[in-house]
């Protein structure tokens, strides 16, 4: 089994957004969570450590500048999903990735607090 650790980056970004309301309360994040082919767009217009602070994992071992670095989106890559947040906090939780999932329990809760 892979083995992950916060991406501080990714975790600042997503604490921005939040602060700036750019975020979604509701959606169906199987839905809206973005492919490869939109992956593949943004890295093309954005590059590589824009693409990895939507990430709140870093995949050890794992080689920078590949998709296979990074873990456990949280976003549309526009906005904050709260179910991207969930997901992330339920996927760590069942794999018992701790640090991932108190990263993203802490970004949910300041959302909440923000949106209430």
């Amino acid at each position: 089994m892979a083995s992950y650790t916060v991406n501080p980056a990714a975790a600042a970004h997503a604490q921005r957004l939040i602060d700036a309301r750019q975020y979604v309360l509701r959606s169906d994040w199987g839905r809206v969570q973005p492919g490869a082919q939109a992956e593949n767009a943004y890295l093309e217009r954005h590059g590589w450590e824009e693409y990895a602070a939507w990430h709140l994992g870093l995949t050890d071992g794992a080689a920078d500048e590949t998709k296979a670095r990074y873990a456990f989106a949280y976003g549309d890559l526009r906005r904050v999903h709260r179910m991207g947040l969930i997901a992330c906090m339920y996927r760590a939780a069942e794999w018992r990735h701790k640090a991932i999932e108190l990263a993203a329990h802490e970004l949910l809760q300041r959302l909440d607090a923000r949106s209430g």
